[in-house]
């Protein structure tokens, strides 16, 4: 699944959330691929599970990869 929008995930902060945003706008802070996902239903990207979202093109991930969430 693709998306017309950049999804940008920004690095870890002191508590381990990191923030996305679509485009101009600001998603939420994340902990983990679920809420990532949910995020992303939200905007329209339905039947996403987390696994989904780590390999998912699309997304550029900022200050570690799908798999960095502590600071």
């Amino acid at each position: 699944m693709a998306t017309a929008q950049l999804i940008v995930i920004y690095p870890p902060a002191e508590d381990g959330g990191r923030r996305v945003r679509a485009g101009d706008q600001f998603l939420g802070m994340a902990y983990g691929l679920v809420d990532v996902a949910e995020f992303l239903r939200r905007i329209g990207l339905e039947g996403l599970e987390d696994t989904d979202v780590a390999r998912m093109a699309g997304i550029e991930w900022r200050g570690g990869g799908p798999d960095s969430w502590d600071r």
